[in-house]
């Protein structure tokens, strides 16, 4: 996900959880986002949630009404949604839904190195990758067949599931794919590239930093 993605998103779930849950504490708004697996597949970090509540009532799009303490614990803050912070709510909940930005996943910035690594390894990692993500799919199917899903939770979970699961298998096939290619000898740079001007110039410069 892009930075100005999740920012976004993390503003709308902020504001979401406080309009669905309101008054609520703080604390309980990012427990339920947790709870939800939001710092997992939204980015939404916990330091961020409180960073959010104050940016957010600092905008106007949230505001206090009120703080109490019980004991010796910190004193916590009760927050409700304004008029200004459901209209962003809205605006951030509908871009959300009507654009599409591809994930941003760190691996692509390894990928762009591949040659970097030998053949042999480079293939293992990828069907390791794919090991891993087959278990991962294997527990979120589990999950959706549990109770915890099927009746404890609203059917968009499920459908969240369902996503998720269609996005890994996908991967999971391409890792395959990919290390059968590397087995094979593919080569890297084929015969247009490597006949390019511009590839010749790249390895000039190439070889002129390595002097």
């Amino acid at each position: 996900m892009c930075n100005a993605c999740h920012v976004s998103a993390t503003r709308m779930m902020i504001l979401g959880a406080v309009r669905l849950m309101q008054p609520v504490h703080g604390y309980d708004v990012r427990r339920e986002l947790l709870s939800w697996g939001a710092d997992r597949w939204a980015n939404v970090q916990p330091g961020s949630i409180y960073h959010g509540l104050r940016k957010l009532t600092e905008e106007e799009m949230l505001r206090e009404v009120g703080t109490d303490q019980v004991g010796g614990r910190p004193a916590r803050t009760s927050y409700e949604i304004t008029a200004k912070g459901s209209a962003e709510f809205e605006t951030l909940l509908r871009d959300l839904w009507w654009n599409a930005a591809p994930p941003t996943d760190p691996f692509f910035a390894a990928l762009s190195f591949l040659p970097s690594l030998p053949r042999s390894e480079a293939s293992s990692a990828l069907r390791h990758r794919a090991t891993m993500l087959r278990a991962t799919v294997d527990g979120m199917k589990a999950s959706l067949e549990s109770r915890w899903i099927s009746e404890l939770k609203p059917t968009h979970v499920a459908w969240m599931f369902e996503l998720s699961i269609a996005r890994m298998a996908g991967e999971i096939d391409w890792c395959e794919r990919i290390a059968d290619l590397i087995d094979s000898g593919v080569s890297y740079t084929p015969d247009t590239l490597r006949e390019s001007p511009e590839f010749a110039e790249y390895l000039e410069r190439s070889s002129n930093t390595q002097r």
